[in-house]
């Protein structure tokens, strides 16, 4: 005999499942498509609408309305989105009209620069390290640097617009890929936020710490006035920056809610391989109250964006047929 006493289930209570409640339904399940005949839109439609997948339209239909209104599409990104090849899907979603500012980290930038100037870019730091060569690379170091050094001398313009101009000055034999002179084509901002000492550039004797600080500080305040418009709609989205980039639109946010802004009810997103704090506090959560929606959404970004900008891409199409 056991010394425990087991509790009598004999006379619990149970319901027909006809009248439970069910989330999950065999409608919202994959359908299987054929790999020799399939189109990118059966694909597309064969995902499960369920969580994530459900999500990720949500999301999609959310830009594609935004757009439609006139409301901002701010995509933040920090260098992951460049290194793992990204920016002619994000090149493209410029073009076609999709994203309306992008806000991207200093390292962000150096990686689209030696990308469109070299056609190569992260090093490898594990070899590189171990002598102090990491991060000495002169080219990058002074063709950013000069150029802010220049741009706080001579102009208004902030970090972004500053690199821009002069990939396309110097007709950089890659610009096809920069993120950076795409917005500078399309006229739609572009902001870098640099927190020095963080980037490879600001080890060099190039380095103005002067020049980068106020170049950088005139681009929070372009953002803070994007950012302002985020009203009754919108949509900002964070790939792969954990801590720059969600405290600098925590922060844009606040400036212009300060200012008067009725910056609420619209929604946001992070992408990225793991959960971290500050995106999901900093963008998911808190700029969403009371009225807005928040997605969080797991995974690579060379596999989950591409994916998202196929999905942007054909609620447009079916926009445009409608």
């Amino acid at each position: 005999m056991s010394k425990y006493t087991q509790i009598d289930l004999s006379k619990i209570k149970t319901i027909s499942i006809a009248k439970r409640k069910s989330k999950v339904n065999p409608k919202d399940f994959a359908t299987v498509v054929s790999a020799e005949t399939a189109t990118l839109g059966e694909f597309l439609d064969s995902i499960p609408r369920i969580l994530a997948g459900q999500e990720l339209r949500d999301l999609a239909d959310d830009v594609v309305r935004s757009r439609r209104t006139g409301k901002p599409v701010i995509l933040l990104m920090g260098a992951h989105v460049v290194k793992v090849g990204l920016s002619p899907i994000v090149n493209d979603l410029i073009a076609l009209g999709v994203i309306t500012h992008v806000a991207m980290n200093s390292a962000a930038a150096i990686h689209d620069v030696e990308s469109a100037m070299w056609g190569h870019t992260s090093e490898d730091v594990a070899a590189n390290i171990l002598d102090g060569r990491f991060g000495m690379s002169k080219e990058t170091g002074s063709f950013i640097n000069d150029a802010l050094a220049k741009g706080f001398r001579e102009s208004s313009e902030g970090y972004g617009e500053t690199l821009a101009r002069k990939l396309i000055r110097l007709n950089a034999r890659h610009r096809e890929l920069s993120i950076l002179a795409t917005c500078y084509d399309h006229s739609i901002p572009i902001t870098v936020h640099a927190a020095i000492g963080t980037d490879i550039v600001h080890q060099q004797a190039t380095m103005d710490g002067a020049a980068t600080g106020e170049l950088s500080f005139r681009d929070f305040k372009i953002l803070a006035s994007s950012v302002k418009d985020l009203i009754g709609g919108g949509v900002v989205l964070n790939v792969g920056s954990a801590v720059i980039l969600p405290e600098v639109f925590l922060k844009a946010l606040t400036v212009a809610r300060n200012l008067g802004h009725k910056a609420m009810g619209f929604s946001t997103a992070n992408f990225d391989m793991i959960r971290h704090y500050r995106p999901t506090v900093n963008v998911v959560e808190r700029p969403t109250k009371p009225s807005g929606k928040g997605y969080t959404l797991t995974g690579h970004h060379e596999i989950m964006i591409p994916l998202f900008a196929a999905m942007i891409k054909q609620r447009m199409g079916k926009a445009r047929t409608r």
